[in-house]
């Protein structure tokens, strides 16, 4: 099977659930979430979406854990705004991504080396 249609879903469902937790969701354990990816299975029956939380890691497994919680709700809301004939069950999973960048963009600021060209580069 062509990896087409996963993809495709992937998108839509990535847009459809960000503006879920941006909007829906109420629960005031989920912080500040970033959708980074979403991953569909082959047959569409699974779908992985990764998600960076800004804050402490405890804070970020709690927010994992509320967005697990509300797993069936999104999954059910997804049912009614997309047109398909079986929504794939829904987990998410956390994404260190950002904050492996974060931490070193810090490292490289620390030695000393930044985006900006320096003094001794311009030659005015």
């Amino acid at each position: 099977m062509s990896k087409h249609r996963p993809n495709r879903l992937a998108e839509t469902l990535k847009e459809e659930i960000s503006q879920l937790i941006r909007v829906e969701l109420k629960d005031p354990r989920i912080g500040f979430v970033t959708l980074t990816s979403v991953d569909v299975a082959d047959d569409l029956s699974h779908a992985k979406v990764y998600v960076s939380v800004l804050g402490t890691e405890e804070e970020g497994n709690v927010s994992l854990d509320a967005l697990n919680r509300a797993a069936g709700f999104v999954r059910s809301e997804i049912g009614k705004r997309v047109r398909l004939r079986h929504v794939p069950s829904i987990v998410f999973k956390y994404d260190p991504s950002i904050q492996h960048g974060a931490h070193i963009a810090r490292l490289l600021k620390d030695v000393g080396v930044s985006d900006e060209p320096s003094k001794e580069d311009s030659h005015e």
